[in-house]
């Protein structure tokens, strides 16, 4: 590489290089960058201070699954067994599953604890 330093009170001020290599060191700067954020991700979610979400609950989501049936399959809980543990009955989970009622803040809060997820991942 061919650099060229101009001084200015005999001390090296300025580095001027050719543009393609200044192109080549922008973009090893930003991968390093972003090697460094995908660190840091990964980090977090070793840590537990990033949550992720699972590929086949992403789809069924986007399939129209509701959010609480999505989880809840995910983590192979029938039906049934998570109302019972919320304290409701399966038909009204049920409903609420499919979109014929609305679940009450407890609820959402009870189904989130039980499948081991935020509230906000069910909405």
């Amino acid at each position: 590489m061919t650099v060229q330093i101009i001084e200015k009170n005999g001390k090296p001020e300025w580095a001027v290089i050719p543009y393609g290599e200044y192109q080549k060191l922008h973009e090893a700067l930003e991968d390093a960058e972003d090697i460094k954020d995908i660190e840091a991700n990964l980090k977090a979610i070793q840590e537990g201070a990033e949550v992720t979400v699972p590929g086949e609950v992403t789809f069924a989501i986007l399939e129209g699954t509701s959010p609480i049936r999505a989880w809840r399959e995910y983590r192979q809980m029938k039906m049934n067994e998570l109302a019972k543990k919320i304290g409701i009955s399966a038909a009204y989970l049920s409903q609420v599953e499919n979109g014929k009622r609305n679940p009450t803040v407890d609820t959402l809060k009870a189904v989130a604890r039980e499948l081991k997820i935020e509230v906000e991942m069910l909405i």
